[in-house]
């Protein structure tokens, strides 16, 4: 129950911070093959960052069907900036509750938002590359559609 808790939490926030949002510097999808996700592909996204000062909400968008197998999501994060890794994350994405009720909404397709970071400061300005690996252990992954990254500038205090 604690952990369902905490799942609803997690998808809440997503919504209200969606919801709340400043400008929108970036937002793309990357479509995933038909046969799947290979464990080896990254999908790469390259957000050019003009205000280097600034504070930025990140979310990771997931569509995914009922085809995809399982309860939970691991997903490796890169960003770099001139080559430079500037940080590396592994996350893990709560894709249904604990008696398999998918979170997210949508009937055919499912979209799933989750917040990355609610206050990330670029170092500095210039093209960023985003790479998303997943992390599930399998050779090909069924079932995920689309991943989306979206940043968004926080409104000034």
């Amino acid at each position: 129950i604690k952990v369902m808790k905490r799942n609803i939490l997690i998808l809440l926030v997503s919504l209200l911070l969606v919801g709340c949002q400043g400008d929108i510097v970036y937002t793309t999808f990357k479509s995933l093959p038909l046969v799947g996700w290979e464990a080896d592909s990254s999908l790469c996204y390259n957000p050019v960052i003009t205000d280097s000062v600034a504070d930025y909400q990140m979310l990771i968008t997931i569509r995914h069907t009922d085809a995809y197998p399982y309860q939970n999501l691991w997903l490796f994060v890169d960003i770099e900036k001139d080559s430079i890794q500037i940080t590396r994350d592994t996350i893990e994405c709560y894709m249904a509750n604990e008696r398999g009720e998918w979170l997210g909404g949508g009937l055919t397709v499912r979209e799933l938002p989750l917040l990355y970071s609610a206050d990330y400061q670029f170092a500095s300005s210039g093209e960023h590359h985003i790479s998303i690996t997943q992390g599930m252990r399998n050779d090909t992954l069924i079932g995920i559609k689309e991943v989306g990254v979206k940043i968004i500038r926080n409104e000034q205090k």
